[in-house]
C-alpha cells in the first residue's frame, strides 16, 4: 500500500515508530523520514538499522518551519510525536499544549501546505473525559483536527485520527516497569489493583493506523474494540509468567490517573459506525446555525452507554499471561531469567 511512497512519522524515534519501520523497512516503500528532536534516540536508531530508506530530521512539532521543510514530497503522514506522561504534564500544562496542541496545529498545516495525502493523528482514550492535562491536550488536537478537516479537499489531503487505550510495553508504560521490579527483587508498585486499562500491542496499534489509513473520509476518527484488564490481574499474571515471588505493594493513584478509561462516550456512539473490530466516529458536520438542532433535539444519546475499560471483555490472569508473551520485551526478559 506504500510501495514507492514516502512516509513521514513525527515523534518517529518512540515505540509506535520503531514498530512502524519493523513492518515495512522491508517493503516497497521508497522512503520512511523520522521527524523528532532528539538526537541520542535517532543516532541511535541509526547505527542499529543502517538502513538507506530511513532519513533522519531533527526538529520539533513546535516549531512550524521544521516540520514544514521536513515534509517536502511526503505522501503520508503519522503525526505520534506528543507529551504522554501524565504527572510530568501536570506539572508543565503548558508545555503540553505547546507540544500536543500547537505542534499538532503545525503538523496539519503545514502538510495542507505541502499537498500530503493523508495524515494520521494518534490519539489517546485519556482525550475522553478527560480529567488530566495529558488527556485535555489531546482531546483538543483531536478538536484541531476534526476543525481544520472541515475546510480540506479530501481530494488533496485526507485529515484523520486514532484513539486507543494503553499500549503495552510502549515508553513509559507501566508492564516494563512491574518487569524490572520482578527482575530486581523490589516490590511490584501498584497504584490501585482494580483499576482497568484497556491491552493493545505495538502490533494492533500500527493495525488500527494501517485501518485508518485505508478507511478514513474526512475528519474521522477510528478506534479498535479492546479487551481490558485490572492492573492487579496485570501484576499476578507477570508474577505467574516470570515465577515470582515480589511482593505487592498499593501506593495510591499518581496525579491525574482515572479508574477506568472509556474510549468512546455515549454522544459519540450515537453516531459512530461498527466496522468489524472497529468503530469509525463521524465528524460532527454542523455549522454555527444550531437552529434546527435546538428545535429538533436528540433521542438517542440518552440510550446509548460508554464504551470503557469497565465495561468491555475483561480478561482473566491466563488470558493476560497469553497476551503478555507476545511482547518482544517479556521474551528478551525471560530469556535473561
Amino acid at each position: 500500500m506504500f510501495n514507492d511512497k514516502v512516509l513521514l512519522i513525527t515523534g518517529g524515534t518512540g515505540s509506535f515508530g520503531n514498530a512502524v519501520l519493523s513492518r515495512f523497512l522491508e517493503t516497497g516503500i521508497r522512503e520512511i523520514r523520522i521527524f523528532s528532536r532528539d538526537e541520542k534516540k535517532q543516532d541511535d536508531m541509526r547505527y542499529k538499522l543502517r538502513n538507506e530508506k530511513v532519513k533522519y530530521y531533527i526538529g520539533d512539532v513546535r516549531d512550524y518551519d521544521s516540520i514544514n521543510k521536513a515534509l517536502n514530497n511526503v505522501d503520508y503522514v503519522f503525526h505520534a510525536a506528543a507529551l504522554k506522561q501524565v504527572p510530568s504534564c501536570e506539572f508543565y500544562p503548558i508545555e503540553a499544549v505547546k507540544t500536543n496542541i500547537l505542534g499538532t496545529e503545525n503538523v496539519l498545516n503545514a502538510a495542507i501546505a505541502n499537498c500530503v495525502k493523508k495524515v494520521i493523528v494518534l490519539s489517546t482514550d485519556k482525550a475522553v473525559y478527560p480529567i488530566n492535562v495529558m488527556g485535555m491536550s489531546k482531546a483538543l488536537s483531536e478538536k484541531v483536527m476534526v476543525a481544520r478537516s472541515r475546510g480540506v479537499d479530501p481530494n488533496i489531503s485526507m485529515l484523520c485520527a486514532t484513539r486507543y487505550g494503553n499500549v503495552m510495553a510502549s515508553r513509559g508504560s507501566v508492564i516494563p516497569l512491574f518487569v524490572k521490579q520482578i527482575k530486581t527483587g523490589q516490590p511490584i508498585t501498584i497504584t490501585d489493583p482494580e483499576m482497568t486499562r484497556f491491552l493493545m500491542s505495538l502490533d494492533e496499534a500500527v493495525e488500527l493506523v494501517l485501518f485508518a489509513y485505508e478507511n478514513a473520509t474526512q475528519g474521522d476518527i477510528f478506534i479498535q474494540k479492546s479487551p481490558a484488564s485490572t492492573i492487579g490481574v496485570l501484576a499476578q499474571a507477570l508474577k505467574q509468567l516470570f515465577n515470582a515471588k515480589n511482593e505487592i505493594k498499593i501506593i495510591g493513584t499518581r496525579h491525574g490517573e482515572k479508574k477506568y478509561e472509556t474510549l468512546v462516550n455515549r454522544e459519540e456512539l450515537a453516531l459512530a459506525e461498527g466496522m468489524g473490530d472497529y468503530l469509525r466516529i463521524k465528524p460532527d458536520v454542523r455549522d454555527l446555525n444550531y437552529n434546527k438542532f435546538f428545535v429538533e433535539g436528540e433521542n438517542r444519546l440518552s440510550v446509548e452507554k460508554d464504551y470503557t475499560s469497565h465495561n468491555t471483555r475483561r480478561l482473566d490472569v491466563d488470558e493476560v499471561i497469553e497476551k503478555l508473551k507476545t511482547l518482544d520485551v517479556i521474551q528478551d526478559s525471560l530469556k535473561e531469567m
